[in-house]
């Protein structure tokens, strides 16, 4: 007999049970241990696992937040949001019960390595069925997976059953390297691209240092942080200080830190996961009165190829957003879903159509070229 259960700390569940549903996978249970003890404000963590006789079946974290319908909105159409929520505070606020996580790359539901594939899409219903039992228990009405991997059928098939609606999600960017050298992955580039960053390559460049702490250092980082996340369209969550430090220190040689120092100060920081199949970029952020001059971006963008290529890494996972410049650079991109349902069927129909107006790409042409090219 399956039995459903659902925790508010992962720590209720053995790690190698949980890694055993995740196999090579970056954001494993130390990861989610890092983010529960990072103490993320407004939001509330919730884990759904799947027993039979005792043994873990299945799992997938959740969450609990308050959601903006514009989340994923950008340009014109932000702006337009923006004087919305002015004029008629909360009206784009819902209550949000999520399967998945808001710093996770994708949602990615976990079934044990003794369960044949066949059962998965069955346990993902089940998954589903416990996470709208538990949303009631809360008063949430509004049911979402978060970034549900295009291609996964299972999922999409599950969601169909359930009566979820389902939206296009921001893509993943994601670089394959199977290159010797930076010059030769400069060559893969167009003219144009190849032309431009080799004269940026020519010019001084900031002091990079890979570090795994960065206590001496948080202050900067979270000024860093708080500058870009400040001029992003795109905004979700807003991390604290310790996500960062936890994340090193949990994950140890998994996570590291890339400092870029300019004249003794800190001018950018890349957050990436890495092992021996790929790196994982997971936060950028960099002083925009140095940018331009020190070309920041694209300077972090070929230390993290230079590392991979190095290292005889495979993929660079590059993450969502900045998709004119990724796609400038060379990257695929892999398409995630975003498939939800309120219990409340007025809200539910209105939903359905507000879709049309609060899908990512409809603001965004590199956006939207980006999702026509995913795979």
């Amino acid at each position: 007999m399956i039995t459903a259960h659902t925790f508010p700390s992962i720590h209720a569940i053995e790690r190698s049970a949980w890694n055993d549903c995740f196999p090579q996978a970056l954001e494993d249970w130390d990861y989610y241990v890092a983010v529960e003890n990072a103490a993320i404000d407004d939001f509330q963590w919730r884990y759904l696992a799947l027993y039979e006789d005792g043994q873990l079946l299945a799992v997938a974290p959740a969450f609990i937040t308050h959601y903006r319908l514009d989340t994923t909105v950008s340009g014109i159409a932000k702006r337009f949001t923006q004087r919305l929520e002015r004029w008629w505070p909360g009206a784009l606020r819902l209550g949000l019960y999520a399967i998945g996580s808001p710093v996770a790359e994708q949602c990615h539901a976990g079934v044990a390595s003794h369960v044949p594939a066949a059962r998965r899409s069955a346990l993902l219903e089940q998954l589903l069925v416990a996470a709208r039992r538990d949303a009631d228990a809360f008063g949430i009405g509004l049911l979402a997976v978060k970034d549900a991997p295009s291609l996964d059928q299972d999922w999409a098939d599950s969601c169909k059953t359930a009566g979820l609606h389902s939206m296009p999600s921001l893509p993943t960017g994601l670089l394959p390297l199977p290159y010797g050298s930076v010059d030769a992955y400069l060559g893969s580039l167009g003219k144009s691209t190849r032309k431009d960053l080799r004269r940026k390559l020519r010019a001084p460049g900031p002091q990079v240092e890979w570090r795994d702490n960065v206590d001496d250092v948080l202050p900067d980082i979270m000024r860093l942080y708080e500058a870009t996340l400040a001029r992003a369209d795109l905004q979700f969550e807003r991390l604290p200080a310790g996500y960062f430090s936890q994340v090193l220190a949990q994950l140890e040689q998994r996570a590291r830190c890339v400092l870029y120092w300019v004249d003794g100060q800190l001018v950018a920081f890349n957050l990436v996961l890495l092992d021996q199949h790929r790196l994982i970029d997971k936060f950028f952020a960099h002083d925009l009165a140095h940018s331009r001059e020190h070309n920041l971006y694209f300077r972090s963008w070929l230390t993290n190829v230079d590392y991979c290529i190095e290292h005889n890494i495979a993929l660079y996972e590059c993450g969502q957003a900045g998709y004119a410049s990724k796609l400038r650079l060379g990257c695929e991109f892999a398409g995630n879903t975003l498939f939800f349902q309120h219990r409340n069927r007025l809200l539910d129909t209105l939903l359905k159509l507000v879709k049309v107006f609060i899908r990512p790409d409809r603001s965004d042409p590199a956006m939207a070229a980006a999702i026509s090219e995913t795979r």
